[in-house]
């Protein structure tokens, strides 16, 4: 996806939701517009980063990072009978990430050891079109949108530290993406609804090592894939 698609989908996605509203000339007074729901991401990752480059790195020296989960919040606004616009965040969960080439770095051990940490902050923006009508009390749903990551609380191990050198600061850049989701909400009654999502992005960023000058970097890609239960209020 280019630059220039990244930054105009949200203004389409304003305007679409803008002329939708305006093509609801009838709205059912009876049904609430606005929705919070809360619940839990299961997030599950599918990594891929290049070979840590920079001076003294061996071959073969990757990272890796492990599933984790987090409490999932979103507000939903109903636009029409068919159309939502949702605005979903996890709670910066903290993941871990992990050595992986290598036994060891001379005497230091490597695969497998925590090497880093660090939290994320990943609001979504959707639009989803909602199936069937407001009569019908399970309806699925379908949604496009886009993902923005930012990274904080970045920080090297012990571990890390003595497989670098010493002591580690680490960067990651920002991350901008597509990201989708399909799920299916069951109305209980008029104010109370469940929930279940299943949703993929694309989160890419580039890791910045610094060791006493030394500064070695790689290309991350998480693929994070996300499972969602949830529980909704409307008013």
């Amino acid at each position: 996806m280019t630059r220039f698609a990244l930054r105009t989908l949200p203004v389409a996605l304003l305007v679409l939701s803008a002329s939708i509203a305006r093509a609801d000339d009838m709205p059912n007074s009876d049904i609430p517009n606005n929705t919070f729901r809360i619940g839990e991401y299961w997030l599950f990752y599918h990594t891929y980063a290049t070979n840590l480059s920079g001076p003294f790195v061996p071959s073969d020296l990757n990272l890796t990072v492990k599933n984790v989960q987090t409490p999932y919040l979103a507000y939903l606004r109903r636009l029409s009978s068919n159309f939502t616009v949702e605005l979903s965040f996890g709670v910066p969960p903290l993941t871990k990430t992990y050595g992986k080439g290598p036994a060891t770095l001379g005497s230091v051990p490597y695969n497998g050891e925590e090497i880093s940490s660090a939290r994320w902050l990943a609001p979504t923006l959707l639009m989803q079109y909602v199936f069937l009508d407001d009569t019908y009390k399970l309806r699925p749903y379908f949604g496009v949108g886009l993902n923005y990551v930012v990274f904080y609380d970045r920080n090297s191990t012990p571990a890390g530290n003595a497989a670098a050198g010493g002591p580690t600061s680490i960067s990651l850049s920002n991350s901008i993406g597509p990201a989708v989701t399909a799920g299916l909400n069951y109305q209980i009654t008029r104010n109370w609804s469940v929930s279940a999502s299943y949703s993929a992005s694309r989160v890419q960023t580039q890791l910045d090592a610094h060791t006493g000058g030394v500064d070695r970097t790689s290309q991350i890609s998480f693929g994070p894939q996300t499972f969602v239960v949830a529980a909704g209020f409307s008013f």
